[in-house]
């Protein structure tokens, strides 16, 4: 298990300079580490053996029962849904859940995804990314560049004015010209919650249709009665499946054999999709206050004033009452990511450095 946690801890691992925020972070950190663990575990077969293992009548030979392991991993395995006029014990009239015989009407689910469960797991934990990715090309490295020096608390005061005097002149000529910045920032923000939002119908598709409501059904299931509730997890992932192969047979007519499969991967799939369900749940809405908070900021100067004076906690509020009064949005938006990274000592004498030069006072260029 640690080994399988080492191998994403390039993931996780912390950036020098800070260029977006928590939520963010938790889409492209979190959750592209999260689906890459639970890629690895699936595909681990220390864990759990293979992950199919069937049995046919007839079949003695080691190597055909091999055969048949990959022939219905390979075609997928099915279980009989049972009309709920029907009823019976598990272990009486039927030994497991969707194992029964079939009856003329009966419909039959057949479960291919665990095939794909890996790969899928993989393109996910991409598309994860991908938000991450068009930032870092459209940021250009232009937070690294404007706080360079200014982060730690020892830096020579001559290094730190110089800085702050370039970052004055910096601000004074590009006034305005950061909005563009900012939407794109926004954009990619808004592209997460899009994201994640498709990945609940995606992953929905990919289960037929039972991913919507599997958390729910699994928690409802948590406070049933223990003799009456379905489990619904055994439902989207049978540990046991029917299996049909067909073969020639001595006198050249094709035989039909049934078989039962178990499969061992769905102890983990059901884990994993468990916590999926949860985590996509929490992630969407934790994105969409976020949304609301950031049109918020777009439309009420009064919110970015107080926000800057709570990043600028050490400035006096008139002089962060006379730098937002004259920022823009993107303007706004440049300096609260520097403050998250520059010293607090230092971002308060940037902010009176650039409250003077707004007022016309500091002349020095």
């Amino acid at each position: 298990m640690l080994d399988i946690l080492k191998s994403v801890k390039g993931v996780l691992k912390p950036e020098a300079v800070c260029i977006d925020n928590n939520v963010f972070r938790l889409h492209y950190k979190g959750t592209t580490a999260l689906l890459l663990v639970c890629c690895l575990l699936v595909t681990s077969k220390q864990y759990l053996g293979d992950p199919i293992d069937c049995i046919f009548d007839g079949v003695k030979d080691k190597e055909k029962g091999k055969a048949m392991d990959t022939y219905c991993w390979i075609h997928s395995t099915f279980t009989v849904q049972v009309p709920p006029n029907r009823t019976g014990k598990i272990g009486e009239q039927f030994p497991y859940p969707g194992v029964v015989t079939p009856q003329e009407g009966d419909k039959f689910k057949h479960h291919l995804y665990y095939q794909w469960v890996a790969f899928t797991l993989f393109f996910q934990a991409m598309l994860f990314y991908v938000p991450h990715y068009l930032w870092q090309v459209w940021e250009g490295q232009k937070c690294q560049m404007l706080v360079m020096d200014m982060q730690s608390p020892v830096t020579k005061e001559e290094a730190r004015r110089d800085r702050q005097k370039l970052i004055t002149n910096y601000f004074s000529l590009n006034l305005h010209h950061h909005n563009f910045y900012a939407v794109r920032f926004f954009c990619c923000e808004v592209l997460n919650f899009l994201n994640v939002i498709a990945q609940i119908f995606f992953t929905d598709l990919f289960l037929g249709y039972e991913f919507t409501t599997y958390g729910w059904r699994v928690v409802q299931f948590a406070n049933m009665d223990q003799e009456d509730r379905p489990d619904p997890m055994a439902l989207v992932f049978p540990k046991m499946t029917k299996c049909t192969f067909h073969k020639y047979g001595a006198s050249g007519t094709v035989q039909r054999i049934d078989g039962l499969c178990v499969l061992p991967l769905n102890i983990i799939n059901e884990k994993i999709y468990i916590m999926l369900w949860f985590w996509f749940i929490v992630l969407s809405a934790l994105t969409g206050m976020v949304l609301l908070y950031r049109i918020a900021q777009v439309f009420y100067p009064q919110l970015r004033l107080q926000l800057l004076v709570v990043r600028a906690r050490l400035a006096s509020h008139h002089d962060v009452a006379i730098v937002a009064r004259k920022c823009q949005i993107g303007d706004w938006f440049v300096l609260y990511q520097m403050g998250k990274n520059m010293d607090p000592i230092a971002f308060k004498e940037l902010i009176g450095k650039l409250a003077m030069r707004f007022e016309g006072k500091d002349t020095e260029k």
